[in-house]
């Protein structure tokens, strides 16, 4: 008996002990299916796939517009001009055009249409005055030999001759008329006014830097300092010409550039464009402007402002419609009108009507279902 109640004993704590090592497998059993059936629910694998087939179009559109709007001039490759999506990279020291060069004796090259309008006025202007001057050289040399005392012992007693007067009183009237004529059509190109729809930047001088707001566009401000010269030479751009932050806008776009000044009398000009307008404390003045190729342009305070007047350089950076939308996203600024095309593709039009007039989504979702049955109808 005492054997039987032993070997009862021993198996009934072996099958206690087999019980406690099987329990936590049960239990793991158990949970498992409840944890892949939730890490396969069908909206959950679905909806990753279905936001980016929403995305798909709109990177393409983008990326379309993107493609329609870079100069031929501008390598599609490049680092600096983003594919697709369109985001902003700062131009490179490679797209670097409106600077002084060491040793010129001409004018900067241009890149607005004021610019060469202007070039090809002053070069017919040099030549012309070249001609005036050799010729009126000429003629003093002339008489200088031909009425010497050696050769004329007496003096001419010429008083006058009505050719030669009729002769040098309607050559420099016809010259002069020639010369105003291209002149005026110039000084109106200048201050013509920009289109409507031309972009704004207010430009405000600071003793020793300046600031460019953009009212169209949210109204933000960019202040804009002369970089170090060893961060200068890193970047690879020119010394007491880099800033830190450079003036963007986009090229072959009218832009009404205002000027004015926060404290004393500065000047906004930029050789490279055939721009140059005061900025004046309590005054506003304007001017239009339109740059014709994508790169970097450089200019100076070119009015005396005090100590630092030298350290106040100005940076253009002129990039593709796309470009500029992204530094403006990039700003926190809004990109206006042109916008409004890319609105659907985001959220539809509806949306907001059948959200202020159903305040659940349930009851939102109504309105669908009951519409459904109408398309057949008609």
């Amino acid at each position: 008996m005492n054997l039987g109640n032993s070997t009862a004993r021993m198996l009934s704590a072996m099958g206690a002990a087999l019980l406690l090592a099987l329990s936590p497998q049960v239990a793991s059993a158990q949970a498992a299916p409840a944890t892949v059936t939730t890490a396969a629910t069908p909206a959950a694998i679905a909806s990753p796939p279905a936001s980016a087939t929403e995305a798909a179009p709109a990177a393409d559109q983008l990326g379309a517009a993107a493609a329609g709007a870079v100069d031929d001039k501008v390598d599609a490759s490049s680092e600096t001009v983003a594919p697709g999506a369109g985001a902003y990279k700062p131009l490179g020291p490679e797209w670097i055009k409106g600077q002084p060069s060491a040793g010129a004796l001409d004018l900067q090259q241009q890149y607005s249409p004021t610019g060469r309008q202007a070039t090809k006025l002053h070069n017919v202007l040099v030549w012309l005055m070249a001609i005036i001057s050799l010729f009126v050289l000429g003629l003093l040399l002339y008489v200088m030999w031909r009425f010497r005392r050696g050769r004329n012992p007496v003096p001419s007693r010429t008083t006058h001759n009505t050719f030669i007067e009729v002769l040098w009183t309607l050559l420099p009237v016809l010259i002069l008329v020639g010369i105003a004529i291209p002149s005026i059509s110039l000084i109106s190109a200048q201050y013509e006014t920009a289109p409507k729809n031309a972009l704004t930047i207010k430009a405000t001088g600071y003793q020793w830097y300046w600031g460019y707001s953009y009212p169209d566009n949210g109204g933000f401000e960019v202040i804009s300092n002369m970089l170090p010269e060893d961060e200068a030479k890193r970047r690879g751009e020119p010394g007491q010409l880099a800033v830190d932050n450079r003036m963007v806008v986009p090229v072959g776009e009218w832009i009404r550039l205002q000027t004015t000044a926060a404290d004393v009398i500065h000047s906004f000009a930029v050789p490279s464009l055939w721009f140059k307008i005061d900025a004046v404390p309590g005054r506003l003045n304007e001017r239009r402007l339109m740059i014709e190729e994508p790169g970097i342009y450089y200019g100076q305070c070119s009015e005396l402002c005090g100590a630092k007047h030298a350290y106040m350089p100005i940076a253009i950076e002129a990039v593709p419609r796309p470009q500029f939308e992204a530094w403006l996203r990039s700003q926190g600024g809004t990109v206006g009108p042109a916008e409004t095309p890319a609105a659907p593709a985001v959220a539809p039009t509806q949306q907001p009507e059948s959200s202020a007039q159903q305040p659940a989504a349930g009851s939102s979702a109504a309105p669908a279902a009951a519409a459904t049955p109408a398309a057949p109808a008609a």
